[in-house]
């Protein structure tokens, strides 16, 4: 697909009203690691490695937003619990990362996130399958990497999530705004890789019509929707937490496997 450029969609008056970066790091847990990687110079993005064993699947996280790294250090043994490595970055401004955040660098720091993230994973000799998983607004960095996986990423797990830019658009003119949200709904469409999709079914901040009709026009043959009942945008895996992470370990184990 060719490369859109989302600069405009950087401007102060946007980023201000669609991003809310919050400062927060804790001790490393136990079993855990701690990276920085570099996206820019003199900007890294703090991230939390909790790994569980070389030979299990491996989730790169990227949550919603207002969250951090830190606030997955109740949630991550979870993971690991059910045999996944769990690998969650911060985006600049959040957490211990530096830099502000920008729709495009989201975007871009999402890569550079995923190749260093391989790196450690061939370093350590991790050789389970790879996946990218989002909640809510991680949803961009997400779709960025399965719309391009990269060699090895297996599949794309959507939390909370919508084919749409949301308040990226906020304050362009209306046809600037259709032309940005057709080539980004375009790009949502084209993933090809295995997807899971997870929602709850009263969310009415990505409404649930919107999740299920992006499942149903994803291309890919192998797809899967888990619509978590009562639930909504933020307490779905509260309500829901053994079908959600059953639905995660269903949706890596096969690909282990093969």
């Amino acid at each position: 697909m060719p490369t859109v450029d989302y600069s405009p969609l950087d401007r102060p008056e946007i980023s201000m009203n669609s991003f809310y970066p919050r400062k927060n790091w804790t001790p490393t847990p136990p079993g855990a690691e701690d990276h920085m990687v570099k996206v820019d110079d003199g900007v890294s993005l703090s991230c939390r490695f909790f790994p569980v064993g070389p030979e299990s699947p491996t989730i790169l996280f990227f949550y919603g937003n207002g969250e951090t790294a830190a606030d997955y250090d109740g949630i991550a043994p979870i993971y690991n619990q059910v045999g996944i490595n769990f690998f969650v970055a911060d985006y600049r401004g959040y957490g211990g990362s530096g830099g502000l955040p920008a729709f495009s660098t989201m975007l871009s720091d999402a890569r550079k996130v995923q190749e260093a993230l391989w790196e450690i994973l061939e370093a350590g000799g991790y050789n389970g399958p790879r996946f990218v998983m989002s909640r809510s607004m991680g949803r961009h960095a997400a779709f960025e990497l399965a719309a391009d996986p990269p060699e090895g990423l297996k599949g794309l797990i959507i939390e909370s999530g919508r084919p749409s830019l949301g308040n990226f658009t906020r304050g362009l003119e209306p046809a600037e705004s259709q032309k940005f949200q057709d080539e980004y709904l375009e790009k949502v469409l084209s993933i090809e890789i295995p997807v899971l999709v997870i929602h709850g079914q009263m969310d009415d901040l990505a409404p649930l019509k919107d999740a299920v009709g992006m499942y149903q026009r994803f291309v890919s043959s192998d797809k899967h929707l888990l619509i978590i009942p009562g639930a909504g945008h933020n307490d779905l895996m509260h309500i829901g937490i053994n079908e959600y992470f059953e639905a995660i370990r269903q949706f890596v184990a096969p690909k282990a496997e093969s």
